[in-house]
């Protein structure tokens, strides 16, 4: 409850938000109709309201990234409030919204990923489903192996620049 004596607002968007924080890794092949099985340790991880429909779209670093619909539904209403009349912005709103397309779980667990998708991804038969936050990145498999290669030091550094200054211990008060 803030100053103003308001409570927050409960909403099925702002419940999908804390509810939904997908972990894993899982090694899956792809059919010869472009079809993969969500993995049952991944299919648990999502609340029942959110199993049947996705939203796939190209994501960065030659991945695709699959949301479930209610969380797609939260990533594109923040782009879709860029400013239209804003040369990078519309840039950007097109470029996170190319291929982007609807999937359905079908009786077997599988969805069909596009074509057009799975070429961006150079998927081919081999692919990691990367699953973090809200959303599964996926991945064919070397591109996944080579894109995360780096040694304990150089991962070191990293999370020392990106996440040091995140974390810095409180300033212990002056008690005087």
């Amino acid at each position: 409850m803030g100053n103003s004596g308001e409570y927050p607002i409960f909403t099925l968007s702002n419940f999908y938000q804390v509810m939904i924080n997908f972990h894993g890794e899982y090694e899956c092949r792809i059919d010869d109709k472009g079809r993969i099985i969500l993995p049952a340790g991944l299919k648990k991880q999502l609340p029942p309201e959110a199993q049947e429909k996705f939203v796939i779209n190209r994501g960065f670093e030659n991945c695709l990234t699959m949301y479930p619909m209610n969380e797609w539904e939260e990533v594109s209403r923040d782009v879709n409030r860029l400013n239209q009349f804003n040369k990078e912005h519309r840039l950007l709103a097109r470029n996170f919204n190319r291929g982007a397309t609807e999937l359905q779980l079908d009786s077997s667990n599988r969805v069909l990923i596009p074509k057009t998708l799975l070429e961006y991804a150079m998927i081919r038969k081999d692919l990691i489903l990367s699953a973090f936050s809200n959303r599964i990145e996926i991945w064919a498999k070397e591109e996944y192996e080579q894109h995360l290669k780096m040694s304990n030091e150089e991962y070191s550094d990293l999370a020392e620049r990106v996440m040091g200054k995140l974390h810095k211990p409180e300033e212990p008060e002056n008690v005087s």
